[in-house]
């Protein structure tokens, strides 16, 4: 007998801060505890955006982290890693489990991360904005090099079996490099975590496959209201498609006429590569002009030789040709120094920098300085949560809050949606439709409440699955008569 729950611990009416706790009870005849208990953490996410939800961060973990025995991830973006060494440093001591390529950027995407918080909170310190008379770092580097030996690399299509009763098992999922989506068993049902979903069509790696179904879906909804531009509708409606990004080539092309520089705030991990291969074939085309690309982000850097690295090439797309990017005057950026000369390029150049929403990093003190400059461009190439700069610039801010003081914003800023791995709705509900036994229960999280509603009604009406948006905190029971 015993049970197994499900508690969403974030990205529950949010895009962030994933967190999914299974806690499995077996009973044991005999034992002094008659009662087993084990709990499985899948993602171990940082919460970001809004201030109600950065400060989530510092709170106390609902239950206490050495009881929790494994950790699972789906893949090394910070929203779905970025606790793992606060979850350490309070008493966590099992497991990590990941593929060999989440393991890699996860080190890179932590070991980044903590080094920020730490030159963030120090600068902080001296210019004398934070309310705190003495700012600190969510967590540091220290505190991150004591986790990382707690990660564990697995296959996908590998199953883990994990004791007593549960395995799991990793699926490619097609947004990063590594990305996976995890089925779960366990005596008394299964679950099976989409992760984030790539697209059919990834422009780097290989597509997402489906895994087998489960008693319980837990889908991401990031998308879950919208649709991407869709050639094959253009071509049925019989109006020519537009080239590939277009509007950026466009912006590009005016941008370096009238001297100025192009700005792209972009994540480190994955879009940099997705960026960067674009422009590589524009070039290539002859669709914009070949100047200077800046990668001005050692973590971007480091993982761009994670994606060229041998061992992951199966991984890629074979027209990917290893990330060699012939085209493409690349330019690496590795110290302060040459960074901040980039504040002030003396010719046009296109400079690539982290973060993607402009939440932290490099980026915000080309922001500083380019914004005010309407020769400048800066190009915003994904999902913008609410409550980051990024969300503030595409929704046509007039001016930007950084380091305590507000910078005017006369360039011109373009968002080119084209750039999105997530899956859009109806590649969301395609993929819970091929789940397969198919789910008696779709959990939608990850994703805004607009969106998430919206894919969450969608699934109803077009699959007839029990679909629902779960609360924060809120626990389900897995399972039950003829579970699988």
């Amino acid at each position: 007998m015993g049970s197994t729950t499900l508690s969403f611990l974030g990205a529950a009416g949010t895009v962030t801060g994933s967190q999914h706790l299974l806690t499995i009870d077996t009973e044991a005849p005999g034992s002094a505890d008659p009662l087993r208990r084990r709990r499985i953490l899948v993602d171990a996410g940082m919460f970001q955006g809004e201030k109600r939800l950065r400060l989530m961060n510092w709170s106390d973990f609902p239950v206490p982290p050495a009881a929790i025995g494994d950790v699972l991830l789906t893949h090394a973006h910070l929203d779905h890693c970025g606790l793992l060494p606060r979850l350490a440093a309070a008493g966590f001591r099992g497991r990590i489990w990941a593929t060999p390529g989440t393991c890699e950027l996860t080190r890179i995407v932590l070991l980044d991360a903590a080094h920020l918080q730490e030159r963030d909170a120090a600068h902080a310190a001296d210019r004398g904005y934070s309310r705190h008379r003495v700012p600190r770092p969510l967590y540091t580097v220290a505190d991150v090099e004591a986790t990382l030996p707690l990660l564990r690399e697995i296959g996908f299509d590998a199953p883990l079996d994990l004791g007593g009763g549960v395995t799991a098992q990793w699926t490619p999922a097609g947004h990063i490099l590594g990305s996976a989506s995890i089925r779960v068993a366990t005596p008394h049902g299964s679950v099976v975590f989409s992760g984030d979903l790539g697209r059919p069509e990834h422009p780097v790696l290989r597509p997402r496959r489906v895994p087998e179904g489960a008693d319980i879906a837990v889908v991401e909804s990031t998308y879950g209201d919208r649709e991407h531009p869709d050639s094959a509708e253009l071509a049925r409606s019989g109006a020519a498609p537009p080239e590939a990004h277009e509007p950026l080539a466009d912006a590009i092309r005016r941008t370096v006429d009238r001297g100025g520089s192009v700005l792209v705030p972009a994540f480190a991990v994955d879009r940099t590569e997705v960026v960067l291969k674009v422009l590589s074939d524009m070039t290539e085309d002859g669709r914009i002009p070949q100047v200077p690309v800046y990668v001005d982000s050692p973590m971007a850097l480091a993982s761009l030789r994670v994606y060229r690295a041998r061992e992951h090439a199966g991984e890629l797309r074979a027209e990917a040709d290893g990330l060699r990017l012939p085209a493409l005057d690349l330019r690496e950026v590795r110290d302060v120094q040459d960074s901040q000369r980039l504040n002030a390029p003396d010719r046009p150049c296109l400079i690539i920098s982290a973060s993607g929403m402009a939440t932290g990093g490099r980026v915000l003190h080309h922001l500083e300085h380019m914004l005010p400059d309407p020769r400048h461009c800066v190009v915003l190439t994904g999902y913008q949560a609410a409550g980051t700069r990024g969300r503030a610039l595409a929704e046509g801010a007039r001016a930007l809050k950084m380091y305590g003081v507000y910078v005017a914003v006369r360039a011109e800023v373009l968002q080119d949606s084209e750039f999105s791995v997530h899956a859009d709705a109806s590649e969301l509900v395609e993929w819970v439709r091929g789940l397969s036994p198919a789910p008696r229960g779709v959990f939608c999280v990850h994703g805004e409440p607009g969106p998430a509603g919206a894919l969450a009604d969608r699934l109803g009406e077009e699959l007839g699955v029990v679909a629902v948006v779960p609360a924060q905190g809120e626990t389900v029971r897995v399972g039950g008569p003829g579970s699988r």
